[in-house]
C-alpha cells in the first residue's frame, strides 16, 4: 500500500474514533439531562401533591356547601308553601268566624230597623250608596241632561 493509502486510512480512522467519542458524549449527556429532568419532574411532584390535597379538599367542602343550600332552598319553599297554605286556612277561618257572623248580625239590624220604621209609618232609610245602588230618578235625568247637552249633531 501506498503512503498515501495509508495516511487516508489513519484519518478515515480517527474521524471515526472522534465521531464514536462525539456520540458517546452525546448519548452521556443526554442520559444526564433525562435523569434532571426526571428529578425535576419528581420536585415538581412533590410539591404539586400537598396543592392538589387542597384543592381536592376545596372543592369537597364546596360540594358540601351546594348540598346543604339545596337543602336549605328546598326546606325555604316548603316554609313557604306551609306558610302560604296556613295563611289561606286562617282567612278562610277568619271568614266563618268574624264576617259570616257579622253580615248576618247587620242583615238582623236592618230586619229590625226596618220593621220598627214600618211600625211607625216611616219610610226606612236609604240604603248606603254603593257601586249596586239605583240612582235616584232625579239623578238619572239630570245625567240624561248632560249627556244630551254634549250631543252634537
Amino acid at each position: 500500500m501506498s503512503e498515501f493509502s495509508t495516511l487516508a486510512l489513519i484519518v478515515i480512522a480517527v474521524s471515526t474514533a472522534v465521531m464514536a467519542f462525539i456520540q458517546i458524549g452525546a448519548l452521556i449527556y443526554g442520559a444526564i439531562l433525562a435523569r434532571r429532568v426526571n428529578r425535576l419532574a419528581d420536585k415538581v411532584e412533590r410539591e404539586i401533591d400537598p396543592f392538589m390535597a387542597k384543592v381536592h379538599e376545596m372543592s369537597d367542602q364546596a360540594s358540601h356547601a351546594t348540598k346543604l343550600a339545596a337543602a336549605q332552598v328546598e326546606r325555604a319553599d316548603q316554609l313557604t308553601s306551609r306558610l302560604s297554605q296556613r295563611a289561606e286556612e286562617t282567612l278562610d277561618v277568619a271568614q266563618q268566624v268574624i264576617i259570616t257572623p257579622a253580615r248576618e248580625a247587620l242583615a238582623l239590624v236592618d230586619g229590625i230597623r226596618a220593621a220598627i220604621s214600618r211600625r211607625h209609618g216611616s219610610s226606612p232609610p236609604a240604603p248606603d250608596e254603593g257601586p249596586d245602588a239605583p240612582e235616584p230618578p232625579a239623578a238619572r235625568r239630570d245625567a240624561a241632561d248632560k249627556d244630551e247637552a254634549l250631543f252634537i249633531g
